[in-house]
């Protein structure tokens, strides 16, 4: 017909030989179902593991009840309040900088702090000393063992004013009291698998979603308590659904969807922790906020600073001991609640006695508070 272009015969089409074009095409084929295949497989295998720590987050998510004391609780020397915290979770996060530990690590540690916080009544003056504790286990769990430094130099470039005595005592209160689980299912986890989920059904570039921009967005959650008695899902969640939505990519968004259908979260909940988050990431951003000085500990290592601070650090030991000992009378309520403690003068390095009350008070779902069990 006029105004057509004649089909091309098909030697002309394929450059191959009539009798290499169908094993060619059937090659083509082959090749794109063992790709579909590969992706669906690794796919699959993504969301087993999303199902896995689905069930398991709430097991390793600090107790809401403990959390909520803390939030409510009026700064003393004796009662632990949220700036308090929030600002030895800073100094946890500057350490993890001067050590070059990896985002694991440090997400980690303030998992098993405010699991432990979130259980026992501490005194702000022992925060220090517990804080190197969980930034210690967590390093165990996620760093290689020659890049963990000494407790002598943990707690040199610290200066948390405890001795190695009181870091191995502290150790084993929170081991105990967190049954020795110290590899939790954070929001971290959520937040890589989400990203390689995307990544795996998406089409657009696999450098859009910044992966390191979003770890940095988490740091800056994980310094306010709040943040804590949101499940991990659903924060790392938030953190990426916010970051597409400054991509205003409908693809990505669409996969979140499906990604928020699956792990079952509610769009009530998913609407309220991205408030709060993006609130979070603007005021953090902004100049008028305080942000961790990661640079801050870099002068110590100098040699003769460190060697002073080596002379003067058994000088001047400031924290007292941490006795396990003593038993609350079970008819005191949480309102009533005293340290029931002496001695607290004691230096650190001093044994301790068996008339020193306890530090720490275990927080139980009843309007009781009981201490740590005595000891023989």
């Amino acid at each position: 017909m006029r105004g057509q272009r004649p089909i091309p015969p098909p030697s002309a089409r394929c450059p191959l030989a009539p009798g290499l074009r169908g094993p060619f095409v059937s090659l083509l084929r082959r090749g794109r179902r063992r790709r579909e295949g590969k992706m669906s497989s690794e796919a699959l295998w993504l969301f087993k593991q999303l199902n896995l720590h689905l069930e398991l987050e709430g097991r390793f998510q600090p107790r809401e009840k403990g959390l909520s004391l803390i939030e409510g609780a009026a700064e003393n020397e004796n009662t632990l309040c949220p700036r308090q915290r929030n600002a030895k979770v800073e100094d946890l996060w500057s350490l993890t900088n001067f050590f070059g530990f990896a985002t694991e690590t440090f997400v980690l540690a303030v998992n098993i702090l405010d699991r432990f916080l979130a259980l026992m009544k501490v005194k702000p003056k022992h925060l220090s000393c517990i804080g190197v504790c969980c930034m210690q286990l967590a390093a165990r769990v996620v760093e290689e063992e020659c890049n963990i430094p000494s407790a002598h130099e943990i707690i040199r470039i610290s200066q948390c004013k405890c001795t190695v005595s009181d870091l191995k005592r502290m150790e084993k209160i929170i081991s105990e009291k967190l049954h020795f689980e110290f590899k939790a299912t954070t929001a971290l986890t959520f937040l890589h698998l989400y990203h390689t989920i995307v990544l795996c059904h998406t089409s657009e570039r696999k450098e859009v979603l910044n992966l390191d921009k979003l770890e940095a967005q988490l740091k800056a959650c994980n310094c306010r308590l709040v943040f804590s008695k949101a499940k991990p899902s659903v924060l790392a969640l938030c953190l990426l659904t916010l970051e597409v939505q400054t991509l205003k990519s409908v693809e990505l968004l669409e996969i979140l969807l499906r990604v928020q259908k699956h792990s079952k979260i509610s769009d009530s909940d998913l609407l309220y922790w991205r408030e709060l988050v993006s609130k979070c990431l603007a005021d953090y951003s902004s100049p008028e906020c305080c942000k961790p000085d990661h640079k801050k500990l870099v002068w110590i290592v100098s040699r003769r600073t460190a060697q002073n601070l080596q002379n003067s650090y058994y000088s001047v030991p400031e924290l007292p001991t941490i006795p396990e000992g003593g038993c609350f009378n079970g008819s005191e309520s949480e309102d009533s609640c005293e340290d029931m403690s002496s001695g607290e003068e004691s230096l650190s390095s001093s044994p301790p006695s068996d008339l020193e009350g306890t530090f720490f008070f275990e927080l139980k779902p009843k309007p009781k508070w009981q201490t740590l069990g005595c000891r023989s």
